[in-house]
């Protein structure tokens, strides 16, 4: 827990510092000036005058003394109107300069307050206080992101972990009702369950920095035969409670990728062409395409009409779409599963379509660039 800020002394603020400086500053200059003139009196001759050739009568010089008697009293005056002027032009000025820092002063307090979206944004041209103004605005801009990937970070790893751990349990419930189960079938199916949870963790976490660092992403040659498999097998009992049945094309043999998130990429594609498919005949085709310099991983599915207008929304997080009815009406999603899947998509500077099938259904295509792309 941060520490809170220490208690101060209230002291002069900045503004009447300012102000205070540039009165000084004038009387100074005004003592200075004051006092040239005073040395050089020094050198106007002191006693009576007598000007040579001229009236005596009419003839007068001012002496020394006589300088000086008319010289103080103006010079009082000229200090007293230099004070006034510096310390009401010197607050006027110093309020018109402290302007962009008291703006950004507002701002911060918000920000303090939890608005984490709001921006100084100075205009004019560059000066100190806009280079501060555009620095505080990049660092919120950075904070916002960050707070934002830890948001989505939570959310996904919810939405991934709760069918795992949902699964762990029915296998606990089912082993704990039945005293003849085999336990060492339960057991297996707990491992491979529990490994695949520490997969997806790890892939999600690896998403997570990639999202905010410049972290190299570790990139691998991938069978997609030997991975469709894997990811389909996986889904089998979901595919059969549901009454879909699932078929392969493999006609690109290697991705090129990440290999825990390009299964997650799968099998959460595949997972979602299940749960949303409808209809008497329920299918799930699974396509491995060659592209130009790429490799596209294509997902097609049975199902009621979507709307192409909702088709644009749906890699949203939280963004179920409009569905009529699912296959697994028990499947109550987060709405994060095509989110993923697009931001797995765009760390391997690939693209993520998703398209209505005429039929019903959705078409949905992950183009991963090639090794030499």
């Amino acid at each position: 827990m941060a520490e809170p800020a220490p208690l101060r002394r209230r002291g002069l603020s900045v503004r009447i510092k300012l102000t205070l400086s540039y009165a000084g500053f004038l009387v100074f200059a005004g003592l200075a000036l004051a006092a040239v003139v005073w040395y050089l009196l020094r050198f106007v001759p002191q006693g009576n005058l007598q000007i040579i050739g001229e009236d005596v009568d009419r003839a007068w010089a001012p002496n020394r003394s006589d300088l000086l008697r008319v010289f103080f009293p103006a010079a009082g005056a000229m200090l007293a109107f230099l004070s006034a002027v510096g310390l009401v032009g010197g607050w006027v000025l110093a309020g018109r300069m402290l302007r962009p820092l008291s703006l950004i002063d507002q701002a911060a307090r918000r920000i303090a307050d939890g608005d984490i979206t709001q921006r100084v944004q100075l205009p004019g041209r560059t000066d100190e206080f806009r280079i501060l103004s555009d620095v505080l605005d990049l660092m919120l801009d950075r904070l916002e992101q960050q707070v934002g990937e830890q948001q989505r970070f939570a959310a996904n790893a919810s939405h991934e972990l709760r069918t795992p751990l949902a699964m762990t349990r029915t296998i606990l419930e089912v082993a704990r009702a039945d005293p003849d189960a085999d336990i060492g079938t339960a057991l297996a199916r707990l491992t491979e369950i529990n490994e695949r949870s520490i997969s997806a963790t790890e892939a999600l976490l690896l998403l997570a920095r990639l999202a905010r660092s410049s972290l190299e992403l570790p990139i691998e040659e991938i069978d997609t035969a030997s991975m469709i498999a894997q990811v389909i097998g996986s889904l089998e009992s979901v595919a059969a409670r549901s009454g879909v049945t699932i078929n392969s094309t493999i006609d690109q043999p290697v991705v090129f990728g990440n290999r825990p998130l390009i299964e997650q990429l799968l099998s959460n594609l595949v997972h979602n062409a299940i749960v949303h498919n409808s209809g008497p005949d329920r299918r799930v085709r699974v396509v491995a395409a060659p592209g130009p310099q790429s490799t596209i991983l294509r997902v097609e599915n049975t199902g009621a009409r979507v709307d192409p207008l909702i088709v644009s929304t749906l890699t949203k997080p939280f963004h179920r779409g409009a569905r009529s009815r699912t296959a697994d009406s028990s499947h109550v999603g987060a709405g994060l599963g095509l989110a993923i899947c697009a931001s797995i998509t765009r760390v391997h500077d690939g693209e993520l379509q998703i398209t209505a099938r005429e039929g019903g259904g959705l078409t949905v295509a992950a183009t991963l660039p090639s090794r030499a792309a």
